[in-house]
C-alpha cells in the first residue's frame, strides 16, 4: 500500500534530465568511468528542486538525481505566470538574470534555465545567462535567483507601501486605464 502511494506521489512531479556527463577516475589499473546526471523536479506550481546523481550506470544516476531533487525542493514566489521582480543569481562564474514578462511572452530561456523555470511553473519570463556556460553552475545560479524572490505582499509589508504600487508595470497600467 505504501509503495502504491509513493508512485502516485511521484506522478504529479515534472522530472527533467538536464545533463548526462561521463566522468573518469584514474586508478592503478587505468580509468574507471561513471555517470553524473543533473536532474530538475518541479510541480509546475511554485516548487522546484535540483539534484545531482552519480553512479556506474545512467538509470541509477537518474534515480539518485531524482531522489535528491525531490528532497531538495524549494518554494518559489510567483506572481500569476511570471516572477514578481527582476533578480540576479550567481554561483561560481555563472550569473543568470531573470526578468518578469507580460502574459503571452513565453519562456525566453535555453537549456538548464528553461528546464528549471518550466518545472517551477513559470510560463512568462525573460532570461539572460551571463558569465560561465557550465550547465551545472547555470542551473544552480537559476535556483539561487529563484531563492531570492519574495511575494509582492511580503515586499510591500517590509517597505511600508501598498501592494498595488509594487506590481509589474503592465499591471499598474491596467489600473490607470
Amino acid at each position: 500500500m505504501a509503495n502504491y502511494k509513493a508512485k502516485e506521489f511521484e506522478k504529479e512531479f515534472d522530472e527533467r534530465v538536464i545533463e548526462i556527463n561521463r566522468v573518469a577516475k584514474v586508478v592503478k589499473g587505468g580509468r574507471r568511468f561513471s555517470f553524473r546526471v543533473t536532474m530538475v523536479v518541479g510541480d509546475n506550481s511554485g516548487r522546484v528542486g535540483v539534484g545531482i546523481g552519480k553512479a556506474n550506470t545512467v538509470p541509477d544516476a537518474i534515480r539518485k538525481g531524482t531522489e535528491k531533487a525531490s528532497r531538495n525542493m524549494h518554494r518559489v514566489a510567483l506572481y500569476k505566470s511570471t516572477i514578481p521582480f527582476e533578480v540576479k543569481g550567481r554561483v561560481s562564474g555563472a550569473r543568470v538574470l531573470l526578468k518578469p514578462a507580460s502574459p503571452g511572452t513565453g519562456v525566453i530561456a535555453a537549456g538548464g534555465v528553461r528546464a528549471v523555470l518550466e518545472a517551477a511553473g513559470v510560463s512568462d519570463i525573460l532570461t539572460k545567462s551571463l558569465g560561465s556556460s557550465n550547465i551545472l553552475n547555470v542551473v544552480l545560479a537559476t535556483m539561487n535567483a529563484l531563492d531570492q524572490l519574495k511575494s509582492p505582499q511580503q515586499i510591500a509589508a517590509e517597505r511600508g507601501k501598498p501592494v498595488a504600487e509594487l506590481m509589474p508595470f503592465w499591471e499598474r497600467r491596467k489600473q490607470h486605464v
